[in-house]
């Protein structure tokens, strides 16, 4: 099986794609489909460097091992989660590339050209029961009643913090509120000279931050009938708290952030709260043992009305472009015998991964982890790992996780309160948010001016969409 690493664009581009066409899943899935067919396939797939490198470490075997249970060659290539976007839309240009594509936020606005995944979503809630609620709104239009994709997982987004400089203000839990990260983190930068890490890029992070923060003020881009809803007085209040934020909080660097600066910020032990997934927290146990002993995490930051929600971290939505239907049972099948052993996933993504299906059965045999006794289902081994963290260092305490066992009930998908229609992912692949709020911090704009840009930018991308007939009209 081939396997490429952070190969650069221009490099995978040339190098990439052979032509494909073809067959479609049957009602009785492919287990037939294999008995019917003669000679080797090859199944090409593309997804992200992932942010643990120990799960590319599990999945690349696993993949293989499952094409040589199906006699099929499985070719996965990995590129910088930078390129992935670009290089996918090459592809269609194209007309060929790879079968399966795996995006780390829902590719809605590529819906018309891949295809509807609604049969293999079907069969998945058949095996494994129902699929949390942030997958299912990350990778269906109700609009167009068609699943553009297949959610198997998704990353919970807490914030990370040091316990040592918040004991030192005061505040030894850490922040609760959006309020708490003004006024105590603020403190901790004027007094200890550490700052607060919450992006203002065109990056993944910032794009989820500034999510966070409007959700958590009642406001957001759309409501739940799809009408953009961005320009009104909250939008211009958190806009303004960012400002302040920034003027206490902040450094002028993370106007360039990428997504690995905070992490790095972190690492370097100058950060006292940022906005990201354990995986900062993993990177830290591995390198800098000190700091990770002294990372805790904390829930989505509560607003002005006590209500907090987080944008999932990352969601792994998988794709089948149009052009791919000679393999899209072969991909198809693969996606459901993933979701089978998701527990893999979590282990070797050391708790990164969480399962969109809870509620999948564990199959018998080993594992490839230590026994969790009486577990039976995904839920069952999530949460026993975050009620006692495995991959905890000596002498540290092992139930760092606890406040994120119910994330599922403060995390929501990025075009809350509505679903992830494909106006959202284009509003989200060219950073509105985040332009909204570094024009204004950064003395370009007015609040009440950069909303109004960027809630007529909303409307346009929406207007365009609703014109395709995959958005409905607003009312």
């Amino acid at each position: 099986m081939a396997m490429k690493y952070r190969i650069s664009r221009r490099k995978f581009i040339k190098t990439a794609g052979i032509g494909v066409a073809g067959l479609a899943l049957g009602p009785r899935m492919v287990s037939n489909a294999f008995a019917r067919m003669s000679g080797k396939r090859t199944l090409r797939i593309l997804q992200w460097s992932h942010f643990v490198p120990k799960y590319d470490t599990w999945f690349d075997p696993f993949a293989k091992a499952w094409g040589e249970k199906h006699n099929v060659d499985v070719v996965v290539d990995h590129i910088s989660l930078s390129d992935l976007r670009s290089t996918f839309a090459s592809e269609v240009v194209a007309g060929k590339g790879h079968d399966l594509i795996e995006f780390l936020n829902p590719p809605s606005d590529f819906e018309p050209s891949v295809m509807d995944l609604t049969d293999v979503n079907r069969e998945a809630v058949k095996r494994f029961g129902k699929q949390v609620p942030v997958a299912y709104r990350s990778s269906y239009n109700p609009d167009t009643k068609k699943y553009y994709g297949f959610c198997h997982g998704w990353t919970i987004d807490p914030g990370d913090y040091r316990k040592s400089l918040w004991e030192k203000v005061g505040k030894p839990d850490g922040p609760r509120t959006w309020e708490d990260l003004l006024v105590y983190g603020g403190k901790i930068k004027k007094q200890l000279g550490v700052q607060a890490g919450i992006g203002l890029s065109q990056e993944l992070d910032s794009n989820m931050a500034g999510r966070a923060l409007l959700w958590s003020y009642g406001s957001g881009i759309q409501d739940e009938h799809e009408r953009v809803v961005l320009d009104n007085k909250r939008t211009i209040e958190a806009v303004k708290y960012m400002k302040n934020l920034y003027e206490k909080a902040l450094t002028p660097e993370v106007f360039g952030w990428v997504p690995a600066s905070n992490n790095q910020l972190l690492l370097a032990g100058r950060a006292s709260y940022i906005l990201n997934s354990i995986s900062a927290y993993r990177s830290a146990q591995e390198k800098v043992p000190e700091i990770a002993k002294d990372v805790y995490f904390t829930p989505a930051l509560k607003g002005p009305e006590g209500t907090g929600w987080a944008s999932e971290h990352v969601i792994y939505v998988s794709v089948i472009p149009k052009f791919a239907t000679k393999n899209a049972d072969l991909a198809k099948q693969f996606l459901l015998d993933l979701v089978a052993n998701y527990d893999q996933a979590i282990w070797n993504s050391e708790l990164y991964n969480t399962p969109s299906f809870f509620h999948a059965p564990i199959p018998h045999g080993h594992r490839g982890y230590p026994a969790v006794k009486g577990a039976k289902t995904m839920r069952d081994v999530f949460h026993a790992w975050f009620e006692k963290d495995p991959f905890a260092l000596p002498g540290e305490a092992t139930n760092k996780l606890l406040p994120l066992e119910n994330a599922e009930t403060w995390s929501t998908n990025v075009g809350h309160p509505g679903p992830a229609n494909p106006a959202i992912g284009e509003i989200f692949g060219t950073f509105v948010i985040p332009n909204m709020y570094a024009r204004v911090v950064q003395g370009k704009q007015s609040a009440e001016a950069s909303v109004k840009q960027a809630a007529a930018e909303c409307r346009k991308i929406f207007e365009k969409w609703q014109s395709q007939g995959l958005i409905k009209k607003a009312a």
